[in-house]
């Protein structure tokens, strides 16, 4: 196309004014609160009761981080078999909450968290670990104990006897 064309067609193109087209549908913009109020909404037809007294919530992945909520809002329905937990959540890894978490874990949990020490371990040790454990390794017995044992017995009553008696 040739330039005067194209200055012609951009001269024509027109936002908002006289004689432009009108918008047919107003935006709505949605804030959190809306959603909250539907998903309240939402439990309340379920019959969800407030669970008081829960500190805290730690939601534990297949990858080994954890969905830990702090003093949250729980409520559940049995019947449902549904429980909605609300609050501010954190993504943590399980060994930043090792110590207090330990009592929380499940079976397959626990075989997770095993498999991560012995890795750390296993590579932490590297070279420094097979000196070690050439050391940490029992000599064999070479002659019997407690011939020798019994020498020093009589040894010691020999002695004993002697200092008997010198002191006569």
């Amino acid at each position: 196309m040739n330039q005067e064309k194209l200055k012609q067609l951009q001269a024509q193109v027109r936002i908002g004014g006289k004689g432009t087209a009108r918008r047919k549908k107003k935006v709505v913009h949605r804030t959190a609160t809306t959603d909250d109020k539907k998903l309240q909404s939402s439990l309340k037809k379920l019959s969800v009761n407030n669970i008081p007294g829960i500190e805290e919530v730690n939601m534990i992945k297949d990858d080994g981080s954890v969905i830990h909520f702090n003093n949250p809002k729980v409520q559940a329905s049995l019947a449902a078999n549904t429980f909605a937990v609300t609050g501010h959540a954190e993504n943590k890894q399980i060994t930043e909450m090792l110590p207090g978490i330990l009592n929380q874990l499940g079976a397959e949990s626990l075989t997770h968290l095993k498999r991560l020490a012995s890795n750390v371990t296993g590579a932490g040790m590297g070279e420094a670990g097979a000196a070690e454990d050439d050391d940490d390794e029992v000599p064999d017995l070479v002659e019997n104990f407690d011939e020798a044992s019994k020498n020093e017995k009589a040894t010691e009553d020999a002695k004993i006897s002697e200092g008997e008696a010198k002191e006569e």
